[in-house]
């Protein structure tokens, strides 16, 4: 790839399950895009609880919103779930002239404008799940978000039990309790990452419940 696109310059690095890729609070001025692997987002407020932020894939980019700000500092931080590699675009390269006029810094540019589009709704979805007040209540908005999406009442989960009690900002205990709750209640059922929706009616009441529970 470096040989291919020698104007842009980019750096490719792997990560072990569980390294740091970039850490709050420090400076950051490249763009990361995810060749290989897995890695979360996650933020800590000042009582150090986690939220997980996004969960990024191959072919995802991160850094493009701060790497361009006057700050650059890095609000968040980005973990490896699992054996990476990431490569890595400096600003400069990204924003500068390009004597050979490719055609890759026009693509990149697109690529971001689309990326921050769709993490801007990403932003309003995970705001709107903030707002929910129960745990139930969250958890059968999202069942019911991948249900849409799907267009199945059974599917798997795009993330495991940890990552989605991170993304609905609630703990996994209470997570694992409230989704056996609905089981018994027969308005769910699952297996590992397998959710079948058993009763989608009550699932549905359940999105406009506002139990603490």
């Amino acid at each position: 790839m470096c040989k291919e696109r020698p104007c842009l310059q980019p750096q490719i690095f792997s990560y072990r399950k569980k390294d740091y890729i970039a850490l709050s609070g420090e400076k950051f001025d490249k763009v990361g895009i995810i060749l290989q692997g897995e890695a979360t987002v996650n933020k800590e407020n000042v009582a150090g609880n986690r939220t997980m932020m996004t969960l990024l894939k191959p072919g995802d980019m991160f850094g493009e919103i701060i790497a361009f700000s006057d700050k650059s500092i890095w609000p968040a931080t980005v973990q490896a779930v699992e054996a990476c590699d990431v490569l890595f675009l400096s600003k400069d390269k990204i924003t500068g002239a390009c004597q050979k006029a490719c055609p890759w810094h026009t693509m990149i540019i697109r690529n971001m404008l689309k990326i921050i589009s769709e993490k801007a709704l990403m932003l309003n979805r995970k705001v709107e799940y903030m707002a929910l007040i129960g745990v139930r209540q969250k958890i059968a908005t999202y069942l019911l978000e991948q249900y849409k999406i799907t267009k199945s009442k059974t599917f798997l989960l795009p993330v495991n039990r940890q990552e989605l009690a991170e993304f609905l900002n609630v703990s996994r205990p209470s997570l694992s309790r409230e989704m056996c709750r609905m089981r018994d209640e027969g308005i769910i059922d699952f297996h590992m990452s397998t959710i079948k929706i058993l009763d989608l009616d009550v699932l549905k009441e359940c999105t406009l419940h506002t139990s603490l529970r």
